[in-house]
């Protein structure tokens, strides 16, 4: 699509000069209104200078998401530049799993485009309409590093890919209209594939998973638990979506693992694929919100794990959501036995750090207290404020 000129204001020119890889709608003239979903725009300021390209959004609070900043325009080989950067931070990290995100979208300086690895596969994402095509030369690119015969050594770059043998690209939902089909760019991905993550076999759910199958960002935290000692501990894992955070915790000794989620298919795909030893988990259907605040006050925890979905999208909502983590975690509370733990999760960059940690603790009570908080993987970098969406605590109760 050929760009069309757009004269940003001068506070939208400011955004660009700080960096931010976003332009809010009510920073927008109504000039912008004339243009549709994905038009690529060429960015200019009140001399018509050159400030930048970046790509419109019709509907939501982002109304253009900035790729380059400057005169010169985004190009195949300003990708490939991204691209080498992105995979160089994550070179020590592919030493330990075959499971990378390896684009982080804006963090990585390629808007609107997610690059997830599971062993030989590969799954590309884009958000917006406007970046479907730059997915597909990205999804190429990767491929391509993947799949050369190897020098002796491989270089780097390949060893993060690795094989790329299945490449699937899923393209931006569309706002209006029926929603485009994945499609397949490369092999013949299986519905489950497998991954490693520090010695911990893990699956993902292709088929019919969540966004990109599933969620590499709590690498950390499943780290966390398959580290903590557990041997013969209770563990409620909830939200558990896939069992994940249950396999690291039966890695960690767990001698009984509830998980509780709303969804029979994740449930399920947890059952099959992440119990060492059945005997150890009991899984459970239902709607944790409902669930947790009726169970039985005899029924105590040594680990309650706590990672609800992200449930706002819109500043709005804040409010009402914040309501919603003082029900949870009042709930949660009367369920975790002198010296036990709560891991206390938010996945929204709309509610900011310092608010949740504090609604968790005034939640929670004084027994509790902020024992530490999981750092951001090296392949989900923060790069601009928004960025920081994934928030994990880890919350100790007195032993009296």
């Amino acid at each position: 699509m050929k760009p069309q000129r757009y004269q940003l204001r001068k506070d939208a020119v400011a955004v660009l000069e700080r960096g931010h890889p976003w332009i809010f709608r009510d920073q927008l003239s109504s000039a912008a209104q004339v243009f549709p979903d994905g038009q690529w725009l060429r960015l200019v300021d009140g001399q018509n200078k050159i400030v930048g390209h970046g790509i419109f959004e019709a509907e939501g609070a982002i109304a253009i998401r900035v790729f380059r900043t400057g005169p010169e325009p985004v190009d195949a080989s300003w990708i490939r530049g991204r691209l080498e950067v992105a995979l160089g931070k994550r070179a020590d990290l592919a030493k330990r799993t075959d499971g990378i995100r390896l684009v982080h979208g804006e963090s990585d300086g390629l808007p609107a485009i997610v690059v997830d690895r599971f062993a030989n596969t590969l799954v590309v994402a884009s958000y917006s309409a406007g970046a479907d095509a730059i997915a597909r030369y990205v999804a190429r690119t990767l491929a391509a590093i993947g799949n050369t015969v190897p020098a002796e050594p491989p270089s780097a770059a390949r060893l993060v890919v690795g094989p790329a043998e299945h490449v699937v690209l899923r393209p931006a939902r569309r706002r209006r209209g029926p929603a485009l089909a994945a499609r397949i760019l490369r092999g013949a991905p299986p519905d489950v594939v497998r991954f490693t993550e520090d010695g911990m076999q893990l699956a993902v759910d292709l088929e019919a998973g969540h966004k990109t199958g599933t969620y590499l960002d709590l690498r950390a935290l499943r780290g966390a638990i398959a580290t903590t000692k557990l041997a013969g501990a209770r563990v409620l894992n909830l939200f558990a979506y896939t069992g994940m955070l249950g396999r690291a915790a039966e890695t960690a000794g767990a001698a009984e693992i509830i998980q509780v989620d709303t969804s029979e298919r994740a449930l399920a795909f947890a059952a099959a694929h992440h119990v060492g030893d059945p005997a150890r988990h009991r899984f459970i259907i239902a709607d944790v919100f409902e669930w947790l605040p009726a169970l039985d006050p005899s029924e105590t925890f040594d680990l309650v794990i706590v990672d609800p979905p992200a449930m706002t999208s819109r500043m709005t909502q804040v409010p009402s959501v914040l309501a919603a983590y003082r029900r949870l975690y009042r709930a949660a509370e009367r369920h975790v036995r002198p010296g036990g733990a709560i891991v206390a999760a938010c996945c929204t960059s709309r509610i900011e750090r310092d608010v949740f940690k504090k609604t968790v603790l005034a939640s929670l009570g004084p027994r509790f207290a902020l024992q530490h908080e999981e750092k951001p993987e090296p392949d989900h970098p923060v790069g601009f404020p928004q960025a920081d969406y994934l928030k994990i605590t880890w919350w100790q109760s007195r032993a009296d």
